[in-house]
């Protein structure tokens, strides 16, 4: 990792390197949750049932990450005699991997919403859905930049960035909650009513990763 290690690399300890190593593989499996947001915000506001179909095969690959960095971590720490920092950043690491499979999960369960709710007209709150949807791509995409350069600033900063995300679910759940008059069957308002919860707390799992970041580097919580 960057702070706190100063080994020259021809003397970098195992458990050093195959950290460095980690940290690659953690990014990598960002890179395939920040790849499945996109696909399921492709399919739920360009109706685009291709970019749906796309998530199952890409939630395989983030859950083999997962499983894989996990086992690592846990090896490394058994086997390793880590310092007090490392086991830190291996601590952090299993918890990060956790928020980005929960992210790939909650990206899977809005291309399924987006096959539902194709068959039916566009709602009017879509547009508004999408911004909140927007704002918690960036919220992924800022936390994994922050893990990248172990930036604590920019992971603090999470939180306050969240708020967003936050009033727009308060905003849009009581338009979707108490719409009045609805014509016809009301499956395309729950549908859009479990797309902002699923929005939401990818959110909250981008804030966890940027909180995570901060305790790397400061070893503060």
């Amino acid at each position: 990792m960057k702070a706190g290690f100063h080994y020259p690399n021809s003397e970098k300890p195992e458990p050093e390197r195959n950290i460095r190593r980690l940290e690659r593989d953690v990014l990598r499996m960002g890179a395939l949750v920040e790849q499945s947001f996109r696909l399921s915000h492709q399919a739920l506001f360009a109706r685009d049932l291709t970019a749906a179909e796309e998530l199952p095969r890409l939630d395989k690959k983030i859950d083999r990450f997962y499983r894989q960095i996990e086992s690592e971590c846990t090896s490394i720490m058994t086997l390793q005699a880590p310092t007090a920092q490392e086991l830190r950043c291996l601590s952090s690491f299993m918890q990060l991997v956790r928020d980005l499979e929960r992210i790939g999960d909650y990206a899977k369960d809005l291309a399924e919403i987006a096959i539902k709710i194709f068959p039916y007209p566009p709602h009017a709150s879509l547009p508004e859905i999408a911004l909140m949807s927007h704002h918690a791509q960036a919220m992924l995409a800022t936390s994994l930049v922050a893990l990248a350069d172990l930036d604590e600033v920019s992971g603090r900063r999470m939180k306050f960035l969240d708020d967003t995300v936050d009033n727009a679910y308060d905003t849009l759940y009581q338009i979707l909650a108490y719409q009045r008059d609805v014509p016809g069957i009301i499956e395309p308002i729950l549908l859009l009513t479990l797309a902002i919860r699923c929005l939401e707390r990818m959110a909250d799992h981008a804030t966890n990763i940027g909180q995570r970041v901060a305790y790397i580097v400061t070893g503060q919580r």
